[in-house]
């Protein structure tokens, strides 16, 4: 009898049909956003899940499904699982990374740009009808090549935005992470380690792509927005919770900082209402990773890490693999 597995969201046909090879499959095609106690109820008698980053794993569902021995991400961020509380359940826990790299680098500088330039914002003004004549002001925003770059965290994807913004803008790009990089890696990025406090008070344009965690929620709040530049932007392809959004809107509403770009927000999908009663903001729905064949990508390694798990014994992207020697 083939183990039983759940899809928790709705993904590609093709990806079921290979988990169907393997598993007892229940899938939720429907795409029904389950509360916790729904949760449950559909993983009794699992031993696996497939799961987006909308579904929390912790100590309550552990404890409430016995059965469960993996928990599959399909996103390169984690911060859905309480990964403690798997550790001790015995439950192990992969994510997605490497596959979304490009793709979201990619984004996190089409966001820059359109925060920087001004895109969105002359967009919904020419959509309203309200442009009747050229001024030589007009949605005047800031420059992006020859500027500096700040980066907070500076992983795979950091590391290719800075590529993009030293090769393809010729920008001086600054750098702060929890581990300087090797020098290579450094000379490759066009990028230099500074202080976090020389971050913020040096870049033109700050693009945060740090992991979320109990010591990075709010590493962007008050006290380091004020430590800014009035002409900088800020861009956050990370997570929510990183930045202080109401101390965000607050410095944009109040001309402290120029402008933003948020792919993330705290609470999502609610988005503070007053970042969206703004106009110096781009904002778009967590969407950094969203092209088809990046998704396919993550959806496929989500289900090959189920497979190697429960099939083979070998998961390819273990988060806590001190599990798998239990």
């Amino acid at each position: 009898m083939k183990p039983s597995l759940l899809v928790a969201r709705a993904v590609f046909p093709e990806v079921l049909e290979k988990l169907t090879m393997h598993f007892e499959l229940t899938s939720n095609q429907d795409d029904t956003l389950w509360s916790s106690v729904e949760l449950i109820r559909q993983l009794q008698d699992k031993v696996g899940v497939f799961t987006t980053g909308s579904e929390r794993i912790d100590a309550a569902v552990l404890s409430a499904c016995p059965d469960l021995k993996i928990c599959a991400n399909m996103a390169v961020g984690f911060n859905n699982f309480d990964v403690v509380a798997m550790t001790a359940a015995g439950v192990l826990a992969t994510n997605a990374p490497d596959v979304l790299t490009e793709t979201t680098a990619d984004f996190g500088f089409g966001l820059l740009l359109a925060t920087a330039r001004r895109i969105t914002e002359s967009e919904h003004f020419l959509r309203a009808g309200r442009w009747h004549r050229w001024r030589y002001d007009m949605f005047a925003g800031a420059e992006v090549h020859g500027s500096t770059l700040g980066i907070l965290g500076m992983g795979r994807i950091g590391q290719g935005i800075a590529r993009r913004g030293a090769h393809g803008f010729g920008m001086q790009v600054i750098y702060h992470n929890r581990a300087r990089l090797d020098e290579a890696t450094e000379v490759a990025c066009g990028a230099h380690y500074v202080s976090k406090e020389e971050l913020l008070k040096r870049c033109d344009h700050l693009v945060l792509v740090l992991p979320y965690s109990a010591e990075s929620h709010h590493a962007i709040g008050a006290a380091e927005l004020a430590q800014m530049k009035p002409t900088a932007t800020l861009v956050n392809i990370a997570r929510g919770g990183i930045v202080d959004d109401v101390a965000l809107a607050a410095a944009l509403r109040q001309g402290r900082l120029a402008a933003a770009g948020l792919d993330v927000f705290e609470g999502e999908p609610t988005v503070h209402p007053d970042l969206v009663a703004l106009s110096n903001v781009v904002l778009t729905p967590h969407i950094a990773s969203a092209t088809i064949p990046t998704r396919r990508a993550m959806a496929n390694l989500a289900a090959d890490n189920l497979i190697g798990f429960l099939i083979h014994g070998q998961p390819l992207t273990p988060l806590n693999p001190q599990v798998l020697g239990r």
